[in-house]
Protein backbone atom coordinates (compact mmCIF):
# COMPACT_ATOMS: atom_id res chain seq x y z
CA UNK A 1 0.00 0.00 0.00
CA UNK A 2 1.40 3.65 -1.00
CA UNK A 3 1.18 6.67 1.63
CA UNK A 4 0.71 9.59 0.13
CA UNK A 5 2.74 13.03 0.48
CA UNK A 6 3.23 16.67 -0.76
CA UNK A 7 5.12 16.98 -3.55
CA UNK A 8 7.96 19.03 -3.06
CA UNK A 9 6.58 21.67 -4.86
CA UNK A 10 3.49 23.80 -3.62
CA UNK A 11 0.98 25.13 -6.00
CA UNK A 12 -0.04 28.24 -4.46
CA UNK A 13 2.70 30.98 -2.98
CA UNK A 14 2.41 30.92 1.27
CA UNK A 15 1.18 34.58 2.34
CA UNK A 16 4.85 36.15 2.60
CA UNK A 17 5.99 35.14 -0.33
CA UNK A 18 3.08 36.22 -1.80
CA UNK A 19 4.00 39.86 0.05
CA UNK A 20 7.72 39.23 -1.13
CA UNK A 21 6.47 38.85 -4.78
CA UNK A 22 4.15 42.28 -4.48
CA UNK A 23 6.99 43.95 -2.56
CA UNK A 24 9.32 43.10 -5.33
CA UNK A 25 6.54 44.05 -8.44
CA UNK A 26 6.63 47.95 -6.56
CA UNK A 27 10.34 47.84 -6.37
CA UNK A 28 10.59 46.64 -10.13
CA UNK A 29 7.80 49.05 -11.22
CA UNK A 30 9.50 51.37 -9.69
CA UNK A 31 12.72 51.08 -11.37
CA UNK A 32 11.42 51.56 -15.01
CA UNK A 33 11.19 55.12 -14.04
CA UNK A 34 14.30 55.39 -11.95
CA UNK A 35 16.05 53.69 -15.56
CA UNK A 36 14.58 56.94 -17.56
CA UNK A 37 16.52 59.22 -14.52
CA UNK A 38 19.70 57.93 -15.19
CA UNK A 39 19.65 57.32 -19.19
CA UNK A 40 19.56 61.36 -19.07
CA UNK A 41 23.09 61.52 -17.71
CA UNK A 42 24.28 57.45 -18.61
CA UNK A 43 24.42 56.01 -22.22
CA UNK A 44 22.47 52.43 -22.19
CA UNK A 45 25.49 50.12 -22.43
CA UNK A 46 27.47 52.04 -19.73
CA UNK A 47 24.69 51.87 -17.77
CA UNK A 48 23.99 48.63 -17.75
CA UNK A 49 27.74 47.81 -17.29
CA UNK A 50 28.31 49.76 -13.45
CA UNK A 51 24.79 48.44 -12.72
CA UNK A 52 26.39 45.16 -12.99
CA UNK A 53 29.41 46.32 -11.58
CA UNK A 54 28.43 47.40 -8.41
CA UNK A 55 25.73 44.29 -8.06
CA UNK A 56 28.35 41.93 -7.96
CA UNK A 57 30.61 43.92 -5.47
CA UNK A 58 29.31 41.11 -2.60
CA UNK A 59 31.46 38.42 -4.59
CA UNK A 60 34.26 39.97 -2.21
CA UNK A 61 32.42 38.96 1.07
CA UNK A 62 30.31 35.54 -0.37
CA UNK A 63 31.31 32.44 -1.41
CA UNK A 64 30.72 31.18 -4.75
CA UNK A 65 27.34 29.39 -5.01
CA UNK A 66 28.25 25.40 -5.54
CA UNK A 67 26.83 25.56 -9.00
CA UNK A 68 29.26 25.23 -11.97
CA UNK A 69 30.69 27.50 -14.25
CA UNK A 70 28.52 26.92 -16.87
CA UNK A 71 25.51 27.68 -15.39
CA UNK A 72 26.85 30.43 -13.85
CA UNK A 73 28.31 31.82 -17.01
CA UNK A 74 24.47 30.68 -18.81
CA UNK A 75 22.81 32.61 -15.92
CA UNK A 76 24.58 35.76 -16.36
CA UNK A 77 24.73 35.89 -20.36
CA UNK A 78 20.78 35.67 -20.55
CA UNK A 79 19.31 36.90 -17.09
CA UNK A 80 21.84 40.01 -16.77
CA UNK A 81 24.13 40.34 -20.09
CA UNK A 82 21.15 39.58 -22.60
CA UNK A 83 18.31 40.77 -21.09
CA UNK A 84 19.81 44.62 -20.31
CA UNK A 85 22.04 44.68 -23.23
CA UNK A 86 18.17 44.82 -24.50
CA UNK A 87 16.46 46.71 -22.10
CA UNK A 88 18.53 49.46 -21.57
CA UNK A 89 18.99 50.66 -25.27
CA UNK A 90 15.41 50.05 -25.84
CA UNK A 91 14.36 52.97 -23.53
CA UNK A 92 16.88 55.12 -25.01
CA UNK A 93 15.46 54.65 -28.77
CA UNK A 94 11.87 54.90 -28.09
CA UNK A 95 10.12 52.63 -25.08
CA UNK A 96 8.40 54.91 -22.35
CA UNK A 97 9.01 53.36 -18.63
CA UNK A 98 4.98 52.59 -18.33
CA UNK A 99 4.97 50.96 -21.78
CA UNK A 100 8.38 49.05 -20.67
CA UNK A 101 6.98 47.58 -17.41
CA UNK A 102 4.19 46.09 -19.49
CA UNK A 103 5.76 44.67 -22.84
CA UNK A 104 8.24 43.36 -20.70
CA UNK A 105 6.08 41.25 -18.47
CA UNK A 106 5.12 38.29 -22.12
CA UNK A 107 8.14 37.10 -20.16
CA UNK A 108 5.63 35.38 -17.42
CA UNK A 109 4.20 33.39 -20.58
CA UNK A 110 7.18 32.74 -22.49
CA UNK A 111 8.73 31.16 -19.00
CA UNK A 112 5.76 28.84 -18.11
CA UNK A 113 5.91 27.63 -22.07
CA UNK A 114 10.15 27.14 -21.75
CA UNK A 115 8.98 24.83 -18.47
CA UNK A 116 6.36 23.20 -19.77
CA UNK A 117 8.11 22.27 -23.01
CA UNK A 118 11.75 21.83 -21.26
CA UNK A 119 11.04 21.16 -17.35
CA UNK A 120 7.71 19.38 -17.78
CA UNK A 121 6.28 21.70 -15.16
CA UNK A 122 2.58 21.37 -16.71
CA UNK A 123 0.13 24.73 -15.38
CA UNK A 124 -3.10 23.45 -13.96
CA UNK A 125 -6.43 24.55 -14.90
CA UNK A 126 -6.62 27.21 -12.29
CA UNK A 127 -3.49 28.37 -13.57
CA UNK A 128 -4.23 28.22 -17.08
CA UNK A 129 -7.03 30.53 -16.60
CA UNK A 130 -5.66 33.29 -14.58
CA UNK A 131 -3.12 33.43 -17.30
CA UNK A 132 -5.27 33.75 -19.87
CA UNK A 133 -7.32 36.80 -18.10
CA UNK A 134 -3.94 38.35 -17.30
CA UNK A 135 -2.83 37.78 -20.94
CA UNK A 136 -6.23 39.72 -22.16
CA UNK A 137 -5.13 42.40 -19.93
CA UNK A 138 -1.88 42.83 -21.56
CA UNK A 139 -3.29 42.80 -24.96
CA UNK A 140 -5.65 45.67 -24.08
CA UNK A 141 -2.68 47.54 -22.96
CA UNK A 142 -0.79 46.77 -25.66
CA UNK A 143 -3.45 48.22 -27.89
CA UNK A 144 -2.21 51.48 -26.39
CA UNK A 145 0.94 51.28 -27.96
CA UNK A 146 0.90 53.35 -31.05
CA UNK A 147 -0.11 56.61 -29.16
CA UNK A 148 3.13 56.82 -27.20
CA UNK A 149 5.38 57.17 -29.66
CA UNK A 150 7.15 53.84 -29.81
CA UNK A 151 9.50 52.96 -32.11
CA UNK A 152 9.83 49.23 -34.14
CA UNK A 153 13.60 49.30 -32.65
CA UNK A 154 12.59 49.70 -28.61
CA UNK A 155 9.71 47.31 -29.55
CA UNK A 156 12.12 44.39 -30.84
CA UNK A 157 14.96 45.08 -28.64
CA UNK A 158 12.23 44.58 -25.38
CA UNK A 159 10.76 41.47 -26.81
CA UNK A 160 14.28 40.10 -26.79
CA UNK A 161 14.93 41.47 -23.38
CA UNK A 162 11.97 39.27 -22.16
CA UNK A 163 13.00 35.97 -24.39
CA UNK A 164 16.35 36.85 -22.32
CA UNK A 165 14.64 37.05 -19.23
CA UNK A 166 12.45 33.89 -19.92
CA UNK A 167 15.43 31.95 -20.76
CA UNK A 168 17.38 33.01 -17.19
CA UNK A 169 13.97 32.30 -15.43
CA UNK A 170 14.34 28.53 -15.99
CA UNK A 171 18.08 28.24 -15.65
CA UNK A 172 17.77 29.55 -12.22
CA UNK A 173 14.57 27.19 -11.60
CA UNK A 174 17.44 24.06 -12.71
CA UNK A 175 20.31 25.42 -9.98
CA UNK A 176 18.24 24.08 -7.22
CA UNK A 177 18.33 25.56 -3.45
CA UNK A 178 21.51 27.77 -3.16
CA UNK A 179 21.89 31.24 -1.82
CA UNK A 180 20.06 33.78 -3.88
CA UNK A 181 22.15 36.58 -2.64
CA UNK A 182 25.49 34.67 -3.61
CA UNK A 183 24.45 33.57 -7.01
CA UNK A 184 23.02 37.28 -8.43
CA UNK A 185 26.29 38.91 -7.09
CA UNK A 186 28.38 36.35 -8.64
CA UNK A 187 26.48 36.06 -11.99
CA UNK A 188 26.57 39.46 -11.90
CA UNK A 189 30.37 39.31 -12.53
CA UNK A 190 29.28 38.03 -16.15
CA UNK A 191 28.26 40.60 -17.74
CA UNK A 192 30.27 43.53 -16.74
CA UNK A 193 33.51 43.13 -19.28
CA UNK A 194 30.69 42.21 -22.39
CA UNK A 195 29.01 45.51 -21.58
CA UNK A 196 31.46 47.80 -21.63
CA UNK A 197 33.38 46.71 -24.71
CA UNK A 198 29.99 46.91 -26.42
CA UNK A 199 29.72 50.02 -24.59
CA UNK A 200 33.23 51.31 -25.70
CA UNK A 201 32.33 50.24 -29.54
CA UNK A 202 28.76 51.08 -29.93
CA UNK A 203 28.77 54.24 -27.52
CA UNK A 204 32.37 55.48 -27.70
CA UNK A 205 34.87 56.70 -24.93
CA UNK A 206 34.16 60.45 -25.49
CA UNK A 207 30.84 60.03 -24.19
CA UNK A 208 31.48 57.62 -21.38
CA UNK A 209 34.09 60.21 -20.24
CA UNK A 210 31.55 62.67 -20.89
CA UNK A 211 29.10 60.73 -18.99
CA UNK A 212 30.95 59.80 -15.71
CA UNK A 213 31.94 63.94 -15.91
CA UNK A 214 28.26 65.36 -15.74
CA UNK A 215 26.91 62.59 -13.13
CA UNK A 216 24.64 64.29 -10.67
CA UNK A 217 23.61 63.17 -6.99
CA UNK A 218 20.04 61.71 -9.33
CA UNK A 219 21.66 60.46 -11.63
CA UNK A 220 23.66 58.70 -8.97
CA UNK A 221 21.24 57.89 -6.61
CA UNK A 222 19.28 56.10 -10.07
CA UNK A 223 22.36 54.17 -10.59
CA UNK A 224 22.43 52.86 -7.02
CA UNK A 225 18.84 52.13 -6.88
CA UNK A 226 19.11 50.18 -9.99
CA UNK A 227 22.63 48.19 -9.08
CA UNK A 228 21.31 47.49 -5.55
CA UNK A 229 17.57 47.27 -4.77
CA UNK A 230 16.79 46.05 -8.56
CA UNK A 231 19.11 43.82 -9.21
CA UNK A 232 21.17 42.62 -5.51
CA UNK A 233 17.96 42.57 -3.81
CA UNK A 234 15.47 42.10 -6.77
CA UNK A 235 17.22 39.16 -8.36
CA UNK A 236 17.65 37.42 -4.79
CA UNK A 237 13.73 37.66 -4.03
CA UNK A 238 12.69 36.71 -7.81
CA UNK A 239 15.48 33.85 -7.58
CA UNK A 240 13.32 32.57 -3.64
CA UNK A 241 10.14 32.60 -5.56
CA UNK A 242 11.48 30.19 -8.48
CA UNK A 243 13.50 28.12 -5.87
CA UNK A 244 10.38 26.95 -3.70
CA UNK A 245 7.41 27.35 -6.38
CA UNK A 246 7.13 25.68 -10.30
CA UNK A 247 7.98 28.44 -12.89
CA UNK A 248 3.96 28.62 -14.00
CA UNK A 249 3.19 29.70 -10.29
CA UNK A 250 6.03 32.97 -9.50
CA UNK A 251 6.33 34.12 -12.99
CA UNK A 252 2.77 35.49 -13.56
CA UNK A 253 3.11 37.61 -10.17
CA UNK A 254 5.59 39.86 -12.80
CA UNK A 255 2.62 41.30 -14.35
CA UNK A 256 1.81 43.26 -11.12
CA UNK A 257 5.06 45.01 -12.13
CA UNK A 258 3.25 46.76 -15.24
CA UNK A 259 0.82 47.75 -12.71
CA UNK A 260 3.00 49.93 -10.54
CA UNK A 261 5.37 50.71 -13.49
CA UNK A 262 2.54 52.48 -15.19
CA UNK A 263 1.28 53.87 -11.99
CA UNK A 264 4.84 55.12 -11.16
CA UNK A 265 5.16 56.54 -14.47
CA UNK A 266 2.16 58.64 -14.33
CA UNK A 267 2.94 60.30 -10.89
CA UNK A 268 6.45 60.70 -11.49
CA UNK A 269 7.40 61.47 -15.22
CA UNK A 270 3.53 62.51 -16.27
CA UNK A 271 3.11 59.27 -18.78
CA UNK A 272 -0.65 59.44 -19.17
CA UNK A 273 -2.89 56.32 -20.07
CA UNK A 274 -6.88 56.35 -20.69
CA UNK A 275 -9.68 53.38 -19.98
CA UNK A 276 -8.00 50.87 -21.83
CA UNK A 277 -4.69 50.63 -19.98
CA UNK A 278 -6.64 51.22 -16.50
CA UNK A 279 -9.14 48.02 -17.84
CA UNK A 280 -6.16 46.17 -19.30
CA UNK A 281 -4.61 46.78 -15.96
CA UNK A 282 -7.55 45.62 -13.90
CA UNK A 283 -7.63 42.25 -16.30
CA UNK A 284 -4.10 41.69 -14.84
CA UNK A 285 -5.16 41.79 -11.01
CA UNK A 286 -8.17 39.99 -12.08
CA UNK A 287 -5.37 37.17 -13.48
CA UNK A 288 -3.31 37.10 -10.60
CA UNK A 289 -6.64 36.78 -8.26
CA UNK A 290 -7.62 33.52 -10.12
CA UNK A 291 -4.14 32.24 -9.34
CA UNK A 292 -3.51 33.26 -5.96
CA UNK A 293 -7.12 32.91 -4.28
CA UNK A 294 -9.63 29.98 -4.25
CA UNK A 295 -9.13 26.47 -2.48
CA UNK A 296 -5.44 25.03 -2.67
CA UNK A 297 -5.51 21.84 -4.52
CA UNK A 298 -3.67 18.78 -3.24
CA UNK A 299 -0.59 18.05 -5.02
CA UNK A 300 0.91 13.90 -3.70
CA UNK A 301 3.46 11.61 -5.20
CA UNK A 302 3.45 7.94 -4.06
CA UNK A 303 6.26 7.23 -1.56
CA UNK A 304 8.29 4.27 -2.74
CA UNK A 305 8.41 2.57 0.49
Amino acid sequence: MHKERPSRWSILLQPRHIALAVLLSVFWGLNFVVITVALTNFPPLFLATLRFAIAAVPVFFLPRPPIGWPMLIAIGATLYLGQFATLFPAMAVGMPPGLASIALQVQAFITIAIAAAILREWPTRRQVAGGVVALAGLALVGTTVGANGVTLAGFLLLTGAAVFWAIGNILLRRVGKVDMLSLTSWASLVPVVPLFLLSLAFEGPERIGAAVAGATWLTVAALLYIAVVSTIFGFAAWGQLLKHYPAATAAPFSLLVPVSGTLFAFLIVGETFGPIRLLGMAFILAGLAILVLGPKPTAVVADPA
